[in-house]
């Protein structure tokens, strides 16, 4: 019988410092989550000097909670896993450090992982069947990409977003219509209450690109509406306009992810990043796939932000293959999917 493999993940790329253990890949044996929302939300985004600080605070405390909740001991992981990029580059020093500090004295390995390849690993904990080959939807404040999954180490980057992201496009609308941040789950929850059919935002296909998105000319068009619309003295339905715009990003979403399953032949999508939680991108997803003789795999809303389960789960797979890294990885606030 193979021995099982642990792995302790830590994730601080943003504003969530987080720690977890998780067994041969796919059983989670603890997750913990410190989040920095509420600090943030009052100045409407992250601050990245308040979110290092932050982390440097709950770092020990949250891997302490990992470990003691997972009934497990240093000594009894088999590697380190942590997010070296991207992100914002003093908050991922700070999970960097504490990883490679633990990892040296416990003379365990360490494993440098892309954040955005561990969002598309959070998929492997929820559905116990899956495995490569599969399409990928990679949707978050940061990044909006497809890759084609060849298997658990190898990757295959479609087109990805030639400006803004989706997420991105998500907390900057709900910014100007004073909801709080973050704003993705504040647009959804207004939305609800609106007509996704009131207002014809425009949706940038990219013909010369199928596999690339577009999102600034949206973003732009939705502010214009709401700056003329208060010009002329009208009072703006915010619950039409937050639907309206929900449904044209999750239109081009949808469209460019069927047209992707379409072309590689592959039978399965997976979403993964924060966006990832939106229920009508889900819903929209599930039946264009299942029209397309495909089928969706998501994550656990838990695991659609920023968690270190994921980072675990990938990490797994890498130390699998027989990957280890240096101890002088360094943080890559740019990092791109490999």
């Amino acid at each position: 019988m193979a021995k099982d493999i642990l792995v302790l993940g830590i994730e601080s790329s943003c504003d969530e410092t987080a720690a977890a253990v998780v067994k041969n890949g796919r059983q989670v044996l603890s997750n913990i989550i410190s989040s920095q929302i509420v600090i943030h939300r009052q100045y409407g985004g992250v601050v990245p000097e308040i979110a290092s600080r932050k982390h440097i605070e709950h770092i020990l405390p949250v891997i302490d909670e990992a470990l003691k909740q997972s009934h497990t001991t240093l000594e009894d992981i088999d590697a380190v896993a942590v997010t070296y990029g991207p992100g914002l580059v003093g908050a991922l020093l700070v999970g960097l450090s504490a990883a490679k500090a633990l990892a040296w004295a416990a003379a365990k390995p360490l494993l440098g992982v892309n954040h955005l390849e561990g969002h598309v690993f959070a998929n492997f904990v929820n559905d116990a069947t899956l495995e490569p080959p599969f399409l990928a939807l990679v949707v978050s404040g940061g990044h909006t990409a497809l890759l084609q999954v060849t298997g658990y180490n190898s990757f295959k980057l479609l087109g990805q977003t030639r400006d803004d992201a989706a997420g991105e496009a998500f907390d900057k609308i709900a910014r100007v219509m004073g909801l709080p941040y973050p704003g993705g789950p504040e647009i959804e929850k207004l939305a609800l209450q609106g007509n996704p059919q009131a207002v014809a935002f425009p949706r940038a296909m990219l013909a010369d690109e199928p596999y690339a998105f577009s999102f600034s000319g949206m973003k732009s068009a939705v502010i214009n509406y709401l700056h003329n619309e208060q010009q002329k003295g009208i009072t703006v339905n915010f619950a039409d306009v937050a639907a309206s715009f929900q449904e044209a990003v999750t239109d081009v979403l949808v469209q460019k992810a069927i047209y992707a399953l379409q072309t590689t032949g592959l039978k399965t999508v997976v979403l993964a990043g924060g966006v990832s939680a939106n229920k009508v991108l889900q819903d929209k997803l599930a039946q264009a796939a299942a029209k397309a003789g495909a089928h969706l795999v998501h994550p656990t809303p838990i695991l659609c932000t920023d968690n270190a389960v994921m980072i675990a789960c990938r990490g797994y797979f890498m130390f699998q293959d027989g990957e280890r890294s240096s101890w002088s990885l360094n943080a890559d606030p740019a990092l791109r999917f490999q």
